[in-house]
């Protein structure tokens, strides 16, 4: 859906989180439309949006990359999820990695590689 704010317009998205399950290797989202994702845990770890994992941009556009983090079985466990705001998920990983959110809009696109 587009809103126009001042002649500008914004995409926002009408898709809202229902249910947040992990089964087996998988989470499993039920949105309110009733769709349903399933996205391979491992998948979603390795593709981590937090700056610890992805790098974080400076002014100039500049990418810091971290150190690649070594990844154990125990790191593509979910432990619990915590929901941020309307607007996405922060899963605790088995291994103690806390910072990734997961926007819905992250999570309705995500496309494991």
């Amino acid at each position: 859906m587009f809103v126009g704010v001042a002649g500008a317009l914004i995409y926002t998205s009408a898709m809202r989180l229902a249910d947040a399950q992990v089964i087996g290797a998988e989470l499993a989202l039920k949105w309110e439309d009733g769709s349903e994702s399933f996205i391979p845990l491992e998948a979603l770890r390795r593709h981590c949006p937090c700056a610890g994992c992805n790098g974080e941009g400076d002014i100039m556009g500049n990418v810091s990359k971290p150190a690649a983090q070594k990844l154990t079985p125990r790191s593509f466990e979910i432990t619990r999820i915590g929901m941020v705001g309307g607007y996405g998920l922060q899963p605790l990983w088995g291994d103690g990695h806390n910072t990734g959110i997961y926007s819905y809009q992250y999570l309705q696109s995500f496309k494991p590689s």
